[in-house]
């Protein structure tokens, strides 16, 4: 697998830069070093945000807050290696995927009562408490999130993957690199060509999820 450095080499023959970096942390002392080191951790953050990676989701039980807001029963603690949180889960959750009906507890239809089926996942929000401090409110008793983690082991990663990190990263690499109109016209060729390796990056870890979305529906629940 590649490791921090042959990914920032890669990005820089992207460019046609023959120079090559041996460390970035730290910086070994070239230019080149230097940039990578400022711009790669911007680029592996952008990168990781833009899809639920299977190498980089982890589920969690959330860590209970001790006050609420007037709108949500319950707060929660944003975990500290989250950098994208996406999806709360009731503790007893079959699947991560099934969508149910907003109803009241039960539902009369015809001369019978069926319960509803609860969402999966839960309504929530991101918000800032006083202390700056991310928090997560939702209505879920005992919530379990999922979120994408800060990666930066580049063993997790995908050859697909790592070409698309490597794409990013030259389109910031160009400007300090080329520099003037021609770097610039290179940044967003870069950028052009990240968009489509991330593209088939998504794709092919998709695949890795086999789970079909279920519709669940109060009368079809009791059937």
């Amino acid at each position: 697998m590649a490791s921090e450095a042959d990914i920032c080499n890669l990005a820089l023959s992207h460019l046609g830069d023959e120079a090559t970096v041996a460390s970035i942390d730290p910086p070994e002392g070239s230019a080149q070093a230097d940039h990578c080191a400022r711009w790669y951790p911007q680029a592996l953050d952008e990168v990781l945000q833009e899809h639920t990676w299977s190498f980089a989701t982890r589920r969690i039980a959330l860590a209970n807050l001790s006050y609420g807001y007037p709108m949500w029963q319950y707060a929660y603690a944003q975990p500290d290696d989250c950098l994208k949180f996406f999806a709360v889960l009731p503790p007893d959750a079959n699947d991560d995927y099934s969508i149910g009906m907003p109803l009241p507890a039960r539902v009369p239809f015809g001369d019978t009562v069926f319960p509803t089926v609860t969402y999966v996942p839960q309504p929530f929000e991101t918000e800032t408490d006083e202390d700056g401090n991310i928090i997560i409110l939702t209505n879920q008793i005992q919530a379990v999130g999922r979120y994408v983690v800060r990666i930066t082991d580049t063993t997790k990663f995908s050859p697909i993957f790592t070409q698309a990190l490597s794409r990013l990263l030259a389109s910031y690499l160009a400007g300090p690199i080329i520099k003037g109109a021609e770097g610039r016209a290179e940044s967003a060729g870069q950028f052009q060509a990240y968009q489509a390796a991330l593209a088939r990056a998504r794709s092919a870890d998709a695949v890795q999820r086999q789970v079909r979305p279920q519709q669940k529906v109060a009368w079809m629940a009791g059937r």
